[in-house]
């Protein structure tokens, strides 16, 4: 028969024991949750490249349009939040996120379009890029030319 200090002393081992089990339990969860993929570290360089080469056209397609970004994740129910990674070219967002905010900003537009850049909102906004103002130089800058 077992004593009040031997029963007391299985108690505290037992009580170790799943405790030790639990830290050990709780160690392998946060190992897991460590286990995530970055998909900007895992691309090449390359394709890392395109894919922010499209959040580009994107931005610049709803600035052409004239289209404010909250407003565009409104229409296309995302979160503004996955919009501004979605125009930083964040390559970790799902293909349907990519049409659906395609279709907020331009609606009947494709990929196609998109990368040919043939959005008529985007040609207009190069032409007004492209004219800038040249005023005549003064007299004064004249003379500092003549050489």
């Amino acid at each position: 028969m077992l004593d009040f200090t031997s029963k007391s002393k299985l108690l505290a081992c037992a009580f170790f024991d799943k405790m030790l089990v639990k830290l050990i339990l709780i160690l392998i969860i946060l190992d897991l949750t460590n286990m995530k993929v970055t998909q900007s570290k895992a691309l090449p360089l390359s394709l890392l490249a395109e894919s922010t080469h499209i959040g580009q056209l994107l931005a610049r397609l709803r600035v052409a349009r004239k289209v404010k970004q909250t407003d565009a994740a409104l229409r296309s129910g995302l979160s503004r939040n996955t919009v501004y990674r979605l125009e930083k070219g964040d390559p970790g967002l799902a293909l349907g996120q990519v049409l659906r905010y395609l279709e907020a900003i331009a609606p009947g537009s494709t990929l196609l379009d998109l990368l040919s850049e043939s959005d008529p909102a985007l040609i207009s906004l190069a032409a007004r890029e492209q004219t800038k103002r040249v005023r005549d130089l003064t007299a004064d800058e004249l003379r500092e030319l003549d050489f």
